[in-house]
């Protein structure tokens, strides 16, 4: 068959703006599918535009969407099951709320999507019947009700999964840095996160060997580990750094790690950060979330304010840069705790940093507390990007929220910060400071303070 699988760029601008990244979950299913026979190729639209003429031959169309991706993935799902071509549309977003996406797709892939695809592919062909497949939510064809089968289990093992074929890609040259996932799953349980419910408590791994070859063969000297959390078995870890030392291969690379794997109780790993360091690690970006003890067990983080202090300060004094992610508005939050984080970054000499706002994503603890709350005021699902306050805080307005966000962005972007690392803090200083001059976004910030002021959702609404 002749596959066509598109991942939406987010909309607006926004702090993924100035990166070429992707997500794996495309490229993995992309090559499952070719070992079969089949005619793939992969838009992600980021990197450029869609070829509408390649989507509009196909035999079928999937399309991955994240929450702030929806709306523009529902549009194509639209355009293409209009041309009559079976449209597939999966992702964390559709995974919870799949009779939401029935209404433009013809079928919804939940949870782990590669067997789930594969299936599908071959029901298609006429080989099997959908109310075989797992993890599939489809029209019944006998009354066009929508059917959810039953959930599809989690993958006991990674090592069986084929290394992602990034040049499905169109322009795939354009990807850095490179991705390589080592492990899905995570056994931490915040609040606002939807990666457990997507991948599971269990942490599943690929081993060494395998993650080794994978970066032999990509020939790029920049590598991202996309995992959740890159350092989840400290021995593992340890493993895999002390043999990429061993194979000299002359890469950087940057990952995302919680900072009680640098330090924990007061003990720095130093031994874990030597290897990282001669591995060829030049940043890691830190979920800190916030400098306020009482925000960080609300959101059950399992981390202290003097552990990130010390931690930030072991990375540093290794000489790794780090990436500090935080997060306004929970319900702990006031006008000063948010000021005392940026105050937080700025003494610990945070390379660089992303002030976002909490984002009730479906499908998390966070988005249904909200939601029997009746704090959430918004589904315009473009507005869940992390930028734009969607949901009632407790202690301020949502104008108030939204300023601290923006002010905090600008205080840590400051003209006069830029020289250190040039390159990332004018990504960070044009962001900051362009934001507002956005069009949608300005329109969006006059709604934002009338609805502040008179709680009148009719001047905010928005829906799919």
């Amino acid at each position: 068959m002749r596959i066509t699988l598109i991942e939406p760029a987010p909309p607006g601008f926004h702090v993924w703006s100035f990166t070429r990244q992707v997500r794996l979950g495309l490229p993995l299913i992309g090559t499952m599918l070719r070992e079969l026979g089949h005619d793939v190729r992969i838009y992600v639209e980021s990197l450029g535009a869609v070829d509408w003429e390649r989507v509009i031959g196909s035999d079928v169309v999937g399309i991955s969407t994240i929450t702030s991706t929806a709306m523009r993935a529902y549009r194509y799902a639209e355009r293409v099951r209009n041309a009559g071509i079976p449209v597939v549309i999966g992702g964390p977003h559709v995974t919870f709320m799949p009779d939401e996406a029935l209404r433009f797709a013809d079928y919804v892939v939940r949870g782990e999507g590669e067997e789930t695809m594969l299936e599908l592919v071959q029901a298609l062909q006429g080989v099997r019947s959908p109310d075989t497949i797992l993890g599939l939510s489809y029209h019944d064809p006998s009354d066009g009700v929508p059917r959810h089968n039953p959930a599809r289990p989690l993958r006991e093992r990674l090592s069986d999964l084929p290394l992602p074929d990034l040049t499905l890609i169109e322009r795939y040259r354009r990807i850095n840095p490179w991705p390589v996932l080592t492990s899905r799953g995570c056994p931490f349980d915040c609040e606002f996160c939807s990666v457990v419910l997507m991948f599971g408590r269990r942490v599943r791994q690929t081993d060494n060997a395998s993650v080794i070859a994978a970066l032999r063969l990509r020939g790029r000297r920049k590598v991202f580990f996309c995992d959740d959390n890159f350092v989840m078995s400290k021995p593992r870890t340890k493993e895999l750094l002390a043999t990429m030392i061993r194979r000299r291969l002359g890469l950087k690379f940057s990952a995302q790690v919680r900072v009680d794997a640098v330090c924990s109780h007061g003990r720095v790993d130093h031994e874990l950060l030597e290897l990282m360091r001669a591995a060829g690690c030049y940043v890691v970006c830190l979920g800190l979330e916030s400098a306020n003890q009482e925000t960080l067990n609300a959101f059950k983080k399992q981390q202290s304010v003097s552990d990130m202090t010390k931690g930030l300060a072991a990375l540093r004094a290794h000489g790794i840069a780090t990436h500090g992610m935080f997060v306004f508005g929970a319900d702990s939050d006031t006008l000063e705790t948010c000021s005392e984080t940026v105050d937080f970054a700025l003494l610990n000499h945070i390379s660089t940093a992303q002030f976002m706002i909490l984002t009730p994503l479906v499908g998390t603890r966070l988005w249904d507390r909200l939601e029997a709350e009746g704090r959430i005021y918004t589904r315009d699902w473009s507005l869940y990007d992390g930028h734009h306050v969607v949901s009632l805080p407790k202690h301020m307005s949502p104008w108030e929220l939204q300023q601290a966000a923006i002010q905090a962005n600008k205080r840590f972007y400051a003209a006069r910060r830029i020289p250190g690392r040039v390159g990332y803090r004018t990504f960070g200083f044009l962001l900051s400071h362009g934001w507002e001059k956005v069009p949608k976004n300005r329109t969006y910030l006059r709604q934002l303070w009338a609805f502040s002021e008179t709680r009148n959702p009719v001047s905010i609404l928005g829906s799919i």
